[in-house]
């Protein structure tokens, strides 16, 4: 399969591209140093990236920027880096890339348990995880082709354990239970699914 990986040069995108480059062709976009630089905040930037890749069988998103800090330094500036980055950001890649994906093709998101589990300064990532899974669940029936759309739901990760303090008394999902979600996403047939460790 073709599989694009957007946010490839981070702790998750890494972990999937090595994961399954020796099984089938990695795309691996970044906001730099990927194979395609894209910003997935720019509608320009995502066109052109769809351009350079062509026709693809698969899209993976480990990207979305958000605002992490104190409830008393959210404002609308601050809150709309999770709007145009985690939320808008991820459902761009969808309502651009259903031009360019394969018949029967996927989309897999990343949303978080931020999105029933809130924690202190993560307000703005809880509400673009509950918007994300909520655009996957109704996009599940209303895409055409046989493509499909999930999202993939990790608490913390473990490889993040800058993050730790952040998520008292959770367990953190292992890079293998990370891998595995989105196995099941991509290769897997169900649709409109939040995919849990």
């Amino acid at each position: 399969m073709k599989i694009i990986i957007v946010g490839a040069t981070g702790t998750m995108g890494s972990h999937l591209v090595k994961a399954l480059e020796s099984e089938h062709e990695i795309i691996k976009v970044a906001s730099q140093g990927g194979d395609i630089d894209a910003d997935i905040t720019s509608t320009e930037s995502i066109e052109k990236m769809f351009q350079q890749v062509g026709p693809f069988d698969a899209l993976i998103s480990t990207a979305g920027p958000t605002f992490v800090g104190p409830w008393a330094k959210l404002n609308d500036t601050t809150f709309r880096q999770g709007v145009e980055g985690k939320m808008m950001g991820q459902i761009n890649l969808v309502l651009i890339g259903q031009k360019y994906i394969n018949p029967k093709g996927s989309f897999t998101l990343i949303t978080g348990a931020l999105t029933h589990e809130p924690q202190v300064n993560f307000a703005n990532a809880s509400a673009a995880n509950g918007a994300v899974e909520g655009f996957v669940r109704a996009a599940a029936i209303e895409l055409e082709n046989g493509i499909r759309i999930n999202a993939v739901s990790p608490t913390v990760i473990e490889n993040s354990p800058q993050y730790f303090p952040y998520f008292p008394g959770e367990i953190p999902t292992t890079m293998r239970q990370l891998e595995y979600m989105f196995r099941k996403s991509v290769f897997g047939r169900v649709t409109g699914h939040v995919i849990k460790p």
